[in-house]
């Protein structure tokens, strides 16, 4: 299974940029792959949140160049998960099988085939039990970009044995949505895993779990000041804002809660 030579990598984790952290995964792949360009997606995924590294991860790497995509959020780090690579028709996945990973491949096309990282030639010399970004997934992910084949990292497994996280909640009916919060970003929007189209059904005057008042609209400004708006974000996703506030307050909501849409 010979692969191309990839341009870019990216690198997606949740180290936080205050440690050195990042910068020793960039030095990893510069020393072994000087001319390939590397993309931080973020390193603000909140610590050991899986599903929001892999949310990001999803509606980030479709919009790139065709990458070794390199995603770190790793509670298991040392344990007896495995590391793994994922193939897909629009680049490489290289990351801990924890779930994370998934989302992004099937959003680039769906999973073609998994490798198992057994191949230790490929990894820095002393393995950190704790810091497998940097010793482990930044060299293997350097060499994939160069061009390796991928066979060569590992033995390949059975793409049904790879960790799924569990599908977000969403359920519609006549007038109404319900839907699992999926992220909230830095200004306090809260996305929902119910793609936009379902809004069309619903009229302009919303009730958000029962009781907090919003409207449908397309942009921010589709709401008057300190008042709720129901949109299709950048995504594809239902989301909803505060013009001039943050929703996540208002609703008072984390991801995994379940908020209901409803006419009113």
């Amino acid at each position: 299974m010979a692969m191309g030579s990839f341009g870019w990598i990216s690198l997606t984790t949740d180290y936080g940029t205050f440690d050195g952290f990042v910068a020793a995964c960039h030095g990893v792949i510069a020393r072994q792959a000087p001319d390939v360009r590397v993309i931080d997606v973020t390193h603000h995924v909140p610590p050991a949140d899986v599903a929001r590294g892999a949310a990001v991860l999803a509606q980030t790497a479709p919009h790139l160049p065709p990458s070794v995509h390199v995603a770190v959020v790793d509670p298991g780090v040392g344990t007896e998960r495995r590391g793994i690579v994922i193939e897909t028709p629009n680049g490489l996945l290289v990351g801990p099988d924890n779930g994370l990973l998934v989302w992004a491949a099937e959003a680039l096309g769906g999973i073609e085939s998994v490798v198992e990282l057994t191949n230790e030639d490929w990894f820095l010399g002393d393995i950190s039990r704790t810091f497998h970004g940097r010793d482990i997934f930044s060299p293997v992910a350097a060499r994939l970009a160069l061009g390796a084949p991928l066979t060569d990292a590992g033995r390949t497994v059975d793409p049904q044995s790879v960790v799924r996280l569990p599908d977000p909640v969403v359920a519609i009916g006549d007038g109404w949505i319900e839907a699992e919060v999926v992220t909230v970003d830095r200004f306090g929007n809260v996305q929902l895993a119910a793609s936009g189209a379902m809004l069309r059904g619903l009229g302009p005057e919303l009730l958000l779990s029962g009781s907090v008042k919003a409207r449908r609209g397309q942009t921010f400004g589709d709401a008057g000041p300190g008042e709720l708006i129901v949109f299709e974000d950048s995504a594809g996703r239902v989301a909803i804002a505060v013009n001039g506030g943050r929703a996540v307050v208002v609703l008072s909501v984390t991801p995994g809660d379940v908020v209901r849409i409803a006419e009113r």
